[in-house]
């Protein structure tokens, strides 16, 4: 298991102890002091206990080597998980609508003023997790730790909504008990937003989409970097899990031996590895170059003969 994936399971772990402290908060504070806004709120946190655990199970999965059963690895398991944990997330903004909708039409008591001090903390815990979550995530490129990191900043925003709807109720006084529920409400939405945002990445690492195009560029240089190529006809690069796959047909002179040309592949292949790291496979198709032959399948990847 490389630094990447323990550091990532690392903060899982801690989000994980984190939440189940937070929802045992949240739902005693929301029950004693009549803010169903907090009540609302430790529910959508209790789901963040079980994505904190999918996102732990999905990494620990996705680092397991090949074998077998899956020669190309486990990777799929952690765009996987972040799917899951999107889902969740457009679950609990079902969860929290449904509750505050139920909660509006009942008869309602003002919340107790310490409720506001619960809140406050919980935004400003959170919103730290968010922070530090997010940044692992775009440090080691991982689909799931950044849904999980959203899935932090989707709670700050619904204990922010239930900051504002206690406030509000507790300013306005009689009539006004329904303002923390309508406050939750809102917050569903912006939860449900989160969740769609995040969905999106994770799709699109089961469906093998191509990472941006930087990563393509320096692939591109370490092959071109090897002596003896002449030319690279084709290249895709795919996300798989933390890391990337990469298919590259280059083209050298036809009348090397085979020996030679295998040589060049290899020498193609270790560059790579070698300049980025976070690729990890390459599968190199040795081509014969010939100038008067068939255009690029990638004209922007062609080189000129050499």
């Amino acid at each position: 298991m490389d630094s990447a994936t323990r550091r990532s399971i690392r903060w899982a772990q801690a989000g994980l102890l984190i939440n189940a402290v937070l929802v045992l908060v949240k739902l005693f504070a929301g029950i004693v002091g009549h803010a169903n806004a907090l009540v609302a709120d430790a529910v959508e946190s209790s789901a963040d206990i079980f994505s904190s655990l999918i996102v732990w199970m999905g990494l620990s999965i996705a680092a397991r080597p090949a074998d077998e059963d899956h020669p190309y690895g486990h990777g799929k398991a952690e765009p996987l998980a972040a799917a899951v944990v999107s889902l969740m997330l457009l679950g609990a903004a079902v969860g929290i609508s449904i509750l505050s909708i139920h909660e509006i039409l009942a008869p309602q008591h003002l919340p107790a003023p310490f409720t506001l001090f619960v809140a406050a903390g919980v935004i400003f815990v959170k919103e730290i997790l968010y922070r530090r979550v997010s940044l692992v995530g775009k440090d080691v490129g991982s689909t799931v730790v950044t849904a999980d990191a959203w899935h932090h900043r989707a709670d700050a925003i619904s204990s922010l909504a239930a900051f504002i709807g206690i406030s509000i109720a507790l300013i306005g006084g009689p009539g006004w008990e329904a303002a923390d529920d309508w406050a939750a409400l809102v917050a569903a939405l912006l939860v449900a937003v989160n969740g769609v945002r995040t969905l999106r990445p994770a799709i699109s690492g089961l469906m093998d989409e191509a990472p941006d195009r930087s990563v393509k560029e320096r692939v591109l240089e370490a092959a071109c970097s090897v002596e003896g190529v002449r030319n690279v006809e084709n290249l895709k690069v795919r996300r798989y899990g933390l890391g990337f796959y990469a298919d590259v047909h280059v083209q050298a002179d036809p009348s090397i031996s085979l020996e030679d040309a295998h040589e060049i592949g290899a020498k193609v292949k270790y560059a790579i590895l070698g300049a980025i790291p976070s690729v990890v496979g390459v599968l190199v198709h040795m081509e014969p170059h010939r100038q008067s032959g068939k255009r690029s399948e990638d004209p922007v990847l062609s080189l000129p003969p050499v």
